[in-house]
């Protein structure tokens, strides 16, 4: 089997000076991966896990402070411009070009920039603009469109080169529902068009990771804590009973009286203060502790809305796997 990327051991140390104080974070820790040609990979994990520093270093932008990778076949240190010509990058929240230029100006510029023939380049533009459902905003100025229409520039941008690895990191960042949907439908549509394209996607958004992807890794302070497709990673979790809990408002300090039950695997939590609720995650070793749950929950003069058990999702996998939620980093 021929693989798109392979990573071995790859590591990444940053150092900071701070107050005669040398810091050491190490982004990365002895990363293993490998990425089948043809395959839509996703890496799942909180802000600050690693997923960027990976990204860039498998683009050839930043390097490692040790271990081997390889795009393609080529060595990231020793082969940068022959992987460049075979990739292309978009970012969620990134600028997709120059404010005062418009959407087919922007495009034509960057179509330049990859040393793309002026005909080949035209038609690439018109039918990208289609795709990404840009077409009637062709000589509109980039710096009038909306967040989601920018992100959409984004991704037709990427596609410009038509790129046999496509790198994507938080793609649908901020954006709302609406545009996050239309972002993963061009997604699908541009991996399954030609065959052995790849896509190696970046998000800690878990129906994204499970809706798009093929295999997921599962990354928390620099480490895979997992690899195996959606499905496979969901019967890790077969062990526990998960359960959402809605209740009354109550604040972090609370809740990490709540993790101190016995019995209880891992917990997350995510707050609607607008609507006064907390909203708690669990997995719990068996299912008659939830009574000890809701007792301590009514001790600490709050008051369940809802309980329900839910089926094994990514973000139970996260949870067992590391002991929190991903909005709890």
């Amino acid at each position: 089997m021929s693989f798109s990327i392979e990573t071995y051991n790859l590591t990444r140390i940053f150092k900071s000076k701070q107050s005669g104080r040398i810091n050491i974070v190490k982004a990365l820790d002895n990363v293993n991966l490998k990425v089948s040609k043809g395959e839509l990979f996703g890496l799942l994990g909180p802000n600050g896990a690693g997923k960027t520093t990976l990204i860039k270093i498998l683009c050839t932008l930043l390097f490692p402070t040790s271990g081997k990778a390889y795009v393609n076949g080529y060595d990231i240190l020793k082969d940068t411009s022959k992987i460049r010509e075979i990739i292309n990058v978009a970012s969620g929240g990134e600028t997709p070009g120059y404010g005062i230029l418009t959407v087919k100006e922007n495009l034509w510029f960057f179509s330049q920039l990859y040393g793309i023939p002026n005909r080949i380049a035209k038609e690439r533009i018109n039918k990208l603009l289609e795709i990404v459902d840009l077409k009637d905003k062709t000589n509109e100025r980039l710096n009038k469109l909306s967040s989601g229409m920018k992100q959409k520039l984004n991704i037709a941008r990427s596609l410009l080169n038509d790129p046999q690895i496509l790198f994507l990191d938080e793609p649908t960042l901020g954006l709302d529902v609406i545009s996050a949907h239309q972002i993963r439908e061009y997604i699908k549509f541009w991996i399954k068009e030609k065959e052995n394209r790849t896509v190696f996607l970046t998000t800690h958004y878990m129906a994204e990771a499970e809706e798009l992807c093929d295999r997921v890794a599962i990354i928390d302070e620099g480490k895979i804590v997992a690899c195996d497709t959606p499905e496979n990673l969901k019967k890790m979790v077969s062990k526990g009973s998960s359960f959402e809990i809605e209740i009354a408002y109550i604040n972090d300090e609370k809740i990490n009286l709540l993790k101190s039950l016995k019995g209880i695997m891992a917990l997350s939590f995510n707050h609607k203060i607008d609507e006064n609720l907390t909203i708690i995650k669990i997995i719990v070793e068996n299912e008659s502790i939830i009574s000890d749950v809701i007792s301590m929950i009514l001790s600490l003069k709050s008051k369940v809305i809802s309980l329900k058990k839910i089926e094994p999702t990514l973000e139970t996998v996260f949870m067992s796997l590391v002991g929190k939620g991903l909005e709890n980093d």
